[in-house]
């Protein structure tokens, strides 16, 4: 019997992408010495938005993976 495929797994696929992108960025950007700094860049968002997003994504794609379901009603 074919299985359907939660949507959140995809999202959870989109999220930890997205966030390893944004984290990347982040990184390189960090690592780039300017003799302006903004108020802003002391906070260095770009790497903790890519971290959370990473995690929230890694967290979806652990729960809601495809097979899961299969193996809990399995084991009962």
């Amino acid at each position: 019997m074919k299985r359907m495929i939660s949507i959140w797994f995809f999202v959870g696929c989109l999220l930890a992408v997205y966030g390893l992108l944004i984290f990347s960025a982040g990184i390189r950007s960090y690592s780039k010495h300017s003799s302006e700094i903004e108020v802003v860049q002391v906070l260095h968002l770009p790497v903790w938005w890519g971290i959370f997003m990473t995690i929230l994504g890694v967290t979806y794609i652990l729960r809601f993976r495809p097979g899961r379901e299969a193996k809990r009603y399995l084991s009962k």
